[in-house]
């Protein structure tokens, strides 16, 4: 039987769910539809992407809405363009097949002038972004004065994006008889305090906590020193074939880098992050849902809203600060009862943050030994063999101009070559490849990498003043007065470490900086100077630029 049914819901509504191949409610459909067809209190619900939040609100409102009126009668706000669009297209699935229900989706990134002509033909519904409703407010085009329902799609979202006065801007526009339903993924301070300013008496509904941890997602990590990353990650990549995954960072800069590097190496990747324009977003976007892409690199805040099934894994290049935040990556994996995983590349120095994360969201988590090149090439031709061995493949009508004569050959000798040209690439990158060795026990616990590199050698003079505390480059990092910079330029742009030195020098005032370590890669550069000047070299280096291009600095995490 299908329990939609038992809700009561107009047959309208449920030939349109059926014909979108729903079935049976969702958790979240299960306590917050009969509650909005029954209730007219308030709602804080918090539930993770992907568990049917969207027909869980729109399906009562759209039962109850007044078609015969003309205003708005519900107003739904979300973070990105993304989910904005997603939830109108949604919206409008649902209610195909209802008369005189019009919805509206508002965001920024498009043509306001088509938004307010849209604002024009009457729509019940409209979902926008903050930002845009705000600008709507401002111009006169958009009335929520009497609206019956708000709905506050990730709020946590929301806040952590920056649009708490957007938020209560709208908030004060709105009736207060008004309905409000909150929904997110987490329930920080700030969704907390939005909670109690402007909702009332609300009922709080939760499906699984909101530390949900999937246990059909396996959780593993991989520690690898910072300058074998990208090495590690590569081999992490290599060892699954049939991947299809977004890989989550923490700035702009660091996403392109990586996405640079694999496409670099020939993977099917891609970056989504807040510089490129809402163009090139959707063109990314779209390609990943087709899976034209096989691998996202993503920021937090660029990802949302992009809700994609099948995701066989979650990769963690660099960790959150919020262990909540980790397990709402995770969870964008093992959708629909399929098994996913994710998996965490972490420094040594990131182990003490990884333990808290482990601690807070109690995820059983098995350290995995970076994949060697034996295991990649292994993994790689079992993959491919079962899909020699399981193609859909019909003789009949695949038909050659000519077939060699293959007698002479055996039918291991034939597999041999088959696979020699699939796999010859890899096999060519790894021939000469040292694996990558485990850190040990001591390295990991103290959390400072371990260096090979080879340090600079000083005159006798230097060595004395630095047993004295006073010379430079000498400070104990164990005092914790170093911050790490990320830089982006680096060899490619004709860095090295005299320029790197005369920088930071050129741009602290007083005494001359203390400087830690100087690592130059290929397109960027890292390096560590006294924390007491790190506000001074942000202000000023971020407002320069080298031979022609412009510098950008920011604090490494």
């Amino acid at each position: 039987m299908n329990l939609f049914e038992e809700y009561g819901l107009s047959s309208d509504l449920l030939k349109a769910i059926a014909e979108l191949g729903y079935t049976q409610p969702t958790e979240i459909q299960k306590q917050t539809i009969p509650y909005l067809l029954s209730k007219d209190e308030d709602l804080i619900a918090l539930a993770q992407t992907g568990t049917g939040k969207t027909a869980a609100f729109s399906l009562p409102i759209l039962e109850m809405i007044d078609s015969s009126q003309k205003n708005v009668q519900a107003l739904v706000l979300c973070p990105t363009r993304e989910l904005c669009l997603q939830i109108s297209k949604d919206v409008a699935g649902y209610s195909k097949h209802v008369s005189d229900i019009r919805s509206l989706a508002v965001y920024g990134g498009s043509s306001i002038s088509e938004q307010i002509k849209g604002l024009r033909s009457n729509p019940q519904i409209v979902i926008g972004t903050p930002g845009r409703v705000n600008d709507m407010l401002k111009r006169g085009a958009l009335k929520i004065d009497q609206i019956r329902w708000l709905i506050l799609d990730e709020a946590d979202e929301m806040l952590s994006m920056g649009f708490k006065t957007e938020l209560e801007t709208i908030l004060k526009e709105t009736p207060k008889d008004r309905q409000t339903l909150l929904f997110s993924a987490t329930m920080s301070k700030q969704v907390e305090a939005i909670a109690k300013n402007y909702m009332k008496g609300a009922q709080k509904i939760s499906v699984g906590g909101i530390n949900i941890v999937k246990k059909n997602i396996t959780h593993t990590f991989v520690v690898v020193r910072d300058r074998q990353k990208n090495n590690g990650l590569r081999r992490v990549l290599d060892a699954n074939p049939d991947i299809y995954s977004i890989i989550f960072c923490r700035t702009r800069v660091e996403t392109q880098s990586v996405a640079d590097f694999l496409m670099h190496q020939g993977y099917s990747a891609d970056a989504l992050h807040g510089d490129l324009s809402q163009s090139q977003r959707d063109t990314v976007m779209k390609k990943f849902r087709l899976k034209n892409l096989q691998i996202l690199v993503a920021t937090d805040v660029a990802a949302r809203g992009l809700d994609v099934n099948d995701l066989t894994h979650v990769i963690h290049y660099s960790l959150p600060d919020d262990s909540e935040v980790f397990i709402h990556r995770s969870g964008r994996t093992g959708r629909a009862g399929k098994d996913g995983k994710s998996i965490a590349i972490i420094r040594p120095g990131e182990m003490v943050k990884f333990n808290r994360i482990k601690k807070e969201t109690s995820i059983k988590v098995e350290e995995m030994e970076i994949p060697t090149k034996e295991e990649i090439l292994l993994a790689k031709e079992l993959y491919l063999s079962a899909k020699l061995l399981n193609s859909d493949f019909n003789s009949e009508e695949f038909e050659l101009s000519g077939t060699p004569d293959l007698s002479q050959i055996s039918k291991e000798e034939l597999y041999k070559r088959v696979m020699f040209l699939e796999l010859k690439s890899t096999w060519e990158f790894y021939k000469n490849e040292k694996n990558i060795a485990p850190i040990d026990k001591d390295e990991k616990s103290s959390g400072r990498e371990s260096s090979r590199r080879e340090r600079p050698r000083r005159d006798k003079k230097d060595t004395k003043e630095n047993k004295g505390g006073s010379g430079r480059n000498k400070r104990s990092r164990k005092q914790g007065n170093f911050t790490r910079f990320f830089f982006n330029l680096g060899k490619r742009d004709n860095v090295n470490k005299v320029t790197v030195i005369d920088l930071i020098n050129r741009n602290t005032k007083g005494a001359r900086a203390d400087i830690g370590e100087i690592d130059i890669r290929d397109k960027f550069t890292f390096f560590e100077v006294d924390s007491n000047y790190a506000d001074q070299l942000l202000k000023k280096v971020n407002q320069l630029s080298f031979n022609g291009k412009n510098m950008s600095l920011e604090i490494a995490q």
